[in-house]
């Protein structure tokens, strides 16, 4: 991610210590680093990495006035007057720093992947993109029963429309007629009660992602850690103790707006009393943004300060297609052509050392192999998935058909009736 992108400022006094005096400005807080910039002159007082941050406190200043301090490098700063509040500040200054403690093996293998062969570069994405393809077929899949449902539904609709029928026939049958069905109709046949089907409960709470979150609910005084799961059926935010706050389907979801690649807000409307709106601001949000695009397609919005993260981002799931087929594409030509060695000194270990990260072996390619199986098997039952979709939506469209044309009809003879 851009390093300029400010997740948050927040208005406050530095204490400069050279001065011995509190000097008013703004905190601001990137994906990496921790700013201050005076108000007055504009000059940037404070600027370093998270990761070099020891240890994030609440303190009080003069024993009075309640602070926040980060010991960074053996240099204690203190920040005070945080608006809108102290534990809003340190709630989100520790997750983010949290965080990157956290991706520090991340950052390591970062560093060690300048190295990476082409083998493991193309494994790495083909491995993203299976991932992303699994996550795909689960949605599909919980699509495909809610389609199941409805049929059911229509199905029994139609029982009860001729169940009906019958009724308006021996209603519309004179008392005194002697041929009349209630003198010869057999009783009616109970069918048994359609049960509700727990079976599928399992794979409707089939988790997608998991990640800790920052949690912002009507006021930004009521800033909480917490946790977003993204689930097949919808989504769910729980607290620090894993007691959900709010689960929400994904038919009530009215909106979601990306206001920067580490924030979301998600809403769902209503009438006549007020909407029930989430905040959630995360250093993991980078990779949810891709699930919810996909689930919510139509009901996401990408705010200014999100629509560079739409076009520049990098990650394997994030632009699978491009960034899979690029890969593969140079590693058939690096292995296809190989590079002239040049007549310059040096040309030659220089060349041995891209040979070297171009070559794949034998491991590398038996595992992509395998991913590449996977993802043949995983495609096919996609299109299977798909081709079902579009049986069972034509069946849904005639069954409404049907079920509108004899609502019609018996409501036109139940007037007559009346």
């Amino acid at each position: 991610m851009n390093e300029d992108i400010r997740i948050h400022t927040w208005p406050c006094s530095y204490y400069l210590d050279t001065e011995k005096r509190w000097v008013s400005g703004r905190l601001s807080l990137t994906p990496v680093a921790v700013k201050f910039t005076a108000d007055k002159t504009g000059e940037l007082l404070v600027h370093f990495h998270l990761s070099s941050i020891s240890e994030i406190k609440k303190e009080s200043s003069n024993l009075i006035f309640s602070s926040l301090t980060l010991l960074e490098k053996n240099t204690k700063h203190w920040f005070s007057s945080l608006q809108p509040s102290r534990n809003v500040v340190f709630n989100i200054l520790e997750h983010f720093w949290r965080e990157q403690l956290l991706s520090q093996h991340g950052a390591e293998a970062q560093a060690a992947s300048l190295e990476m062969t082409k083998g493991k570069e193309l494994t790495g994405l083909l491995a993203g993109s299976q991932q992303r393809l699994e996550d795909t077929a689960k949605v599909l899949q919980y699509q495909g029963e809610q389609f199941d449902n409805i049929v059911k539904g229509l199905n029994k609709i139609e029982s009860d429309m001729d169940v009906a029928d019958r009724l308006l026939t021996e209603l519309e049958s004179p008392s005194w007629w002697p041929f009349s069905s209630k003198l010869w109709k057999s009783p009616l046949e109970t069918k048994p009660k359609e049960t509700a089907t727990i079976s599928n409960s399992k794979n409707q709470a089939e988790v997608l992602l998991r990640i800790p979150v920052i949690i912002t609910h009507r006021t930004d005084a009521s800033v909480k850690p917490g946790k977003l799961t993204l689930l097949v059926s919808g989504l769910e935010i729980s607290d620090c103790n894993s007691q959900v706050i709010h689960r929400f389907e994904l038919k009530d979801v009215d909106d979601i707006k990306v206001h920067t690649p580490y924030e979301i807000s998600v809403r769902q409307r209503f009438i006549g009393k007020p909407d029930i709106s989430y905040q959630l601001l995360s250093a993991k949000m980078p990779n949810a943004i891709p699930i919810l695009e996909m689930q919510f397609s139509k009901k996401i919005q990408f705010l200014e300060d999100a629509l560079g993260f739409v076009s520049t981002r990098k990650s394997p799931q994030a632009d699978l297609g491009s960034s899979i087929w690029q890969a593969a594409t140079g590693l058939i030509e690096s292995v296809a052509q190989p590079r002239p060695s040049s007549g310059e000194e040096g040309g030659s270990s220089k060349q041995v050392q891209i040979q070297k990260q171009e070559q794949v072996s034998e491991s590398e390619t038996q595992e992509m192999r395998q991913i590449l199986r996977k993802l043949k098997s995983l495609a096919l039952e996609t299109e299977t998935e798909l081709e079902r979709h579009d049986e069972t939506l034509d069946t849904i469209t005639s069954s409404v058909d049907r079920a509108t044309w004899t609502i019609d009809k018996q409501n036109r003879r139940i007037k007559k009736l009346t």
